[in-house]
């Protein structure tokens, strides 16, 4: 069943909901040092308003590593984002990964807190690409 435009609103609407709660949530686990924690709540928010880019342009994803690659080939090919906006994206997703599955390993704040403002921009940019909002 496809969804209507209503739908997609909604959808489009949470998601990006979804995403500045994770952004509030990294903000407030930097205030408690808790880097890891941070970097999955920063790849979190990139995730979420990339999950709302995708309904709203129409592409479905079944994995966090396919969402990453479509942005890289229907969004950076169009120069719509550039490489460096796909780099961050996966650099997050790997970062989360580590963070939550590596044994015997931390995120430190100076790998961190440099990603806050490109993830902020990366946001606003992903976000001014989504037309149904």
């Amino acid at each position: 069943m496809a969804l209507t435009t209503d739908d997609k609103k909604a959808i489009i609407a949470y998601r990006i909901q979804k995403s500045a709660l994770a952004m509030t949530e990294a903000h407030d686990n930097a205030q408690l040092k808790h880097w890891s924690l941070v970097a999955n709540r920063l790849y979190y928010a990139v995730f979420h308003m990339a999950s709302a880019l995708m309904i709203d342009k129409g592409f479905s994803t079944k994995s966090h590593a396919g969402l990453i690659c479509l942005l890289g080939q229907e969004f950076v090919k169009r120069g719509l984002l550039n490489r460096d906006d796909a780099r961050l994206a996966s650099r997050l997703m790997n970062m989360r990964q580590a963070g939550d599955y590596d044994d015997m390993f931390d995120w430190e704040e100076e790998d961190i807190l440099p990603l806050f403002p490109k993830t902020k921009a990366l946001l606003q940019k992903i976000e001014s690409l989504i037309a149904l909002r």
